[in-house]
């Protein structure tokens, strides 16, 4: 006859949960991410800063709140905190994924390597540095006579729609490094890509200020979200700039 204790054990529900954790982590060892709904990529980071409870009620809180996996990267660490179930240490985990990813993607980079003589190269060799960046940020490419890079410098920063010009630190940079010509890149945090007036009106007084010191401007590209840029050098509109 079976004793009570077990007979209570029988009755117990089956929680359909256990084992979850392990399970998903290890599909994701087996699998990699591609097969994964964004709310379980979500889940299974939750892991790493919730411990020993199911995090999938947070990870669809998360998605109805942000919209999209993007959208949950690059919400701020008030609004993240501001999810039920996130507290700040949640908060900084995914805060710290974009910039992780970028700092990876750029240190993959072997510059001594990279000849960037066309603008989709060079699109696709600063992309990495503006993801998840909210304001507009302005570089300066310095290359040598074979269209190397010597040196991939910030010189300003500004809001969401404009960035200052720091022509001082652009020509002190181009100079510093001894570079043949320069290519000016900033970013369009709307992910529109078209210049506006005031970018061509600086392109076109940064060609004028570099040729007094003996320097030439490449181009000038903008970047927006994803793949998406535009290269006045390249554009039938502005090309005219550069000749």
């Amino acid at each position: 006859m079976a004793k009570k204790s077990e007979v209570a054990d029988n009755k117990k529900p089956k929680n359909i949960h256990e084992g979850h954790r392990e399970r998903l982590r290890q599909r994701f060892l087996s699998e990699g991410l591609d097969n994964f709904q964004d709310h379980n990529v979500l889940e299974l980071l939750l892991f790493y800063s919730v411990p020993l409870k199911d995090t999938n009620e947070e990870a669809h809180a998360l998605m109805d709140r942000f919209g999209s996996l993007s959208g949950v990267f690059d919400a701020s660490l008030e609004d993240l905190c501001s999810v039920k179930g996130i507290g700040e240490r949640s908060a900084t985990l995914i805060k710290m994924m974009p910039e992780l990813f970028k700092k990876y993607e750029i240190d993959k980079i072997n510059n001594d390597d990279i000849v960037l003589d066309k603008s989709k190269k060079v699109a696709e060799f600063v992309a990495p540095h503006f993801k998840g960046v909210t304001n507009e940020k302005m570089y300066v490419l310095c290359l040598n006579s074979n269209c190397n890079v010597l040196s991939f410098t910030q010189v300003s920063e500004g809001v969401s729609n404009s960035a200052p010009l720091n022509t001082r630190k652009i020509v002190e940079t181009a100079l510093n490094c001894n570079a043949a010509s320069v290519i000016l890149i900033h970013n369009h945090p709307s992910g529109v890509v078209a210049p506006s007036r005031n970018d061509i009106d600086a392109t076109i007084g940064m060609v004028n200020l570099l040729q007094k010191v003996g320097l030439k401007l490449n181009d000038h590209i903008i970047i927006g979200n994803g793949s998406d840029f535009f290269s006045l050098r390249t554009s039938e509109k502005y090309k005219y700039i550069f000749t």
